[in-house]
């Protein structure tokens, strides 16, 4: 049977947008409920993002009268070449998927042939993530936690020893998927995004002893019954106390800069702030916030786990007291999971690196020494 063409309006993107931003929902369950790609919803939720300052004053570039629509019927008439071509070679797949448009006189099929994308791609439709595929997620989760040198063959293998029959090209799109690789150092470690800077690692051999000296921050994959989220979480280095946290369907930058914000507004600044070589946090938008408030921007080696191992601790507690032992439904169970776990770790568990204190009481008494010293 012949599938029917959608052409997606621009209301009907705004509503997925906004399902998106809320958040109570996995990427996987909005794109079962709205019929569209993942990628799609990831897409368009940053562009709403990217163009709410738009709503509350802000100005939008002049339209260019070249991209109007052509008024005589020829449909291959040069404009229309040119912008497809240009777009072909400028957008991600996602982004000339969605220059795509159902109404124009030129056909479907033509313009598929001038963004280079297969005509399959413009039809196809997205498929809900399957139990077995979330299970797979979740064992692969577990492994690499307790093997984090695992890379995809090994982590196959390790899964063929428990029963299940899997390939390692499978394994690999899962982890990316996740979010997650193999942490052991790469070669070709001075190559460097060509439009992101990267920071020197400034912990080696630092002694930090004080709260505020450093903070670092990572972001990891949490397992849901239909779908997964991703948690990011801003950590004293020194105390081991989690100063803000947030949960997002999209590995996006939004809800790690909201994170971040949360964090100076109430527990001050760090002289240091360390992350990984995420595009997350290489981003202008992450480091810029980071350096308006005078920060020194540290990141670590790439694929140096250990460089912001007590992150990864974090994530290995959650994990395992948390995640593993409640199995969350929804996003909002996550959510109150999370918030109930993450008070008890400040609050009320202690840590053998703290001697038996806990993070709130190492963070507030050495906060309350520097005060009366001063």
């Amino acid at each position: 049977m012949k599938r029917t063409r959608r052409n997606h309006r621009a209301t009907f993107k705004a509503q997925v947008a906004l399902a998106a931003v809320k958040g109570d929902k996995t990427l996987a369950e909005l794109a079962e409920h709205f019929q569209v790609h993942p990628t799609q919803i990831t897409d368009w939720k940053q562009q709403l993002l990217a163009g709410a300052a738009d709503v509350f004053g802000g100005t939008k570039p002049p339209a260019d009268p070249r991209i109007s629509r052509p008024s005589t019927p020829r449909l291959a008439n040069w404009p229309w070449r040119m912008i497809f071509s240009r777009g072909a070679h400028q957008g991600g797949l996602a982004e000339r998927k969605a220059m795509i448009d159902r109404t124009h006189q030129l056909p479907v099929r033509r313009q598929c042939q001038l963004l280079k994308l297969a005509r399959s791609t413009a039809y196809y439709h997205p498929t809900p993530v399957s139990e077995t595929a979330l299970a797979l997620m979740r064992r692969i989760d577990e492994l690499h936690l307790a093997h984090p040198f695992a890379g995809a063959r090994m982590l196959r293998d390790l899964l063929r020893q428990e029963g299940q029959t899997i390939g390692r090209r499978h394994v690999a799109t899962l982890m990316r998927r996740m979010g997650i690789e193999a942490l052991y150092r790469k070669p070709h470690l001075s190559r460097r995004h060509p439009a992101h800077q990267v920071y020197p690692y400034l912990l080696r051999d630092l002694k930090i002893s004080r709260p505020n000296r450093v903070w670092a921050a990572d972001i990891t994959y949490i397992p849901l019954a239909r779908g997964f989220v991703y948690l990011f979480a801003v950590l004293d280095w020194a105390s081991r106390r989690v100063l803000a946290w947030r949960l997002s369907n999209t590995l996006t930058t939004d809800f790690c800069l909201e994170a971040v914000r949360d964090a100076l507004a109430h527990d001050g600044t760090p002289d240091i702030f360390n992350t990984d070589q995420g595009c997350q946090f290489t981003s202008q938008e992450f480091t810029g916030l980071l350096m308006h408030h005078g920060i020194q921007i540290s990141m670590d080696g790439k694929g140096c786990w250990r460089d912001n191992v007590f992150v990864e601790r974090l994530w290995k507690s959650i994990k395992y007291e948390e995640v593993y032992l409640h199995a969350y439904d929804t996003v909002s169970a996550a959510h109150q999971g999370l918030e109930r776990y993450l008070t008890f770790y400040n609050q009320t568990r202690p840590h053998q690196a703290l001697d038996g204190q806990t993070p709130d009481q190492v963070y507030y008494d050495n906060l309350t020494t520097r005060l009366t010293a001063a």
